[in-house]
């Protein structure tokens, strides 16, 4: 499995059979500076209906557009879990959905906007997680802090952070030193791309902070 962090919380993920998926595609603008997603791609996943999550047409070919359910592509298994933008069950923005693949003999998770602490039943509907993609940035998703929290009760082998701050995104939110500071855990990777097998994954929680692509 290759996770590439093409910038904000879209992600090219890649089976080893080739299958290919986009996670939330953004539209640029209003603080996006990151460039356009193009990737082609097999599945498009969207966990909610906004701007910076849910630019499917710019994507080529005619890939599925995943929001949910069970759904199975090219040897991919996807799960979702409903939860919610917000600390008031979507009052204030609205619901979120978790995304989770099966591929590879291992299993990603994707967070999307998520906006709160997990309830037990939340889960355990993700289930065991070998890789999480998590918000850290704040203000539209959870913080540092809270990120921290849930990493500890999803328990994950690695984790990739989205949705902060940085050179491309001016949204008001925090950067990810705000959410590393003070973790030992911690590979900044010298590239846009990690590849992942099945046995060959950290004892030990990893955190793995990747460079955006586009």
């Amino acid at each position: 499995m290759k996770v590439k962090w093409l910038g904000h919380a879209s992600f090219l993920i890649t089976s080893e059979k080739g299958t290919r998926i986009v996670t939330d595609p953004y539209q640029t603008g209003g603080g996006l500076k990151y460039a356009e997603v193009k990737e082609p791609a097999d599945v498009i996943t969207v966990s909610h209906e906004h701007f910076d999550h849910n630019k499917v047409d710019t994507i080529p070919g005619k890939p599925q557009v995943y929001k949910g359910g069970a759904l199975e592509v090219k040897g991919v298994k996807f799960s979702s879990v409903a939860t919610f933008h917000d600390e008031n069950k979507g009052k204030d923005r609205g619901p979120n959905t978790i995304a989770c693949m099966d591929m590879d003999g291992m299993r990603l998770c994707h967070l999307g906007d998520l906006g709160h602490k997990l309830s037990p039943q939340e889960v355990a509907g993700i289930g065991r997680v070998d890789v999480l993609l998590i918000p850290v940035g704040g203000f539209y998703t959870i913080n540092a802090s809270v990120a921290t929290e849930v990493i500890g009760q999803i328990k994950p082998k690695v984790v990739i952070p989205m949705h902060f701050k940085n050179d491309r995104c001016a949204f008001p939110v925090g950067g990810v030193e705000e959410f590393t500071k003070g973790k030992t855990n911690v590979t900044v990777v010298d590239g846009t791309e990690v590849e992942f097998k099945a046995g060959s994954l950290p004892a030990a929680t990893q955190i793995m902070v990747l460079k955006p692509a586009l």
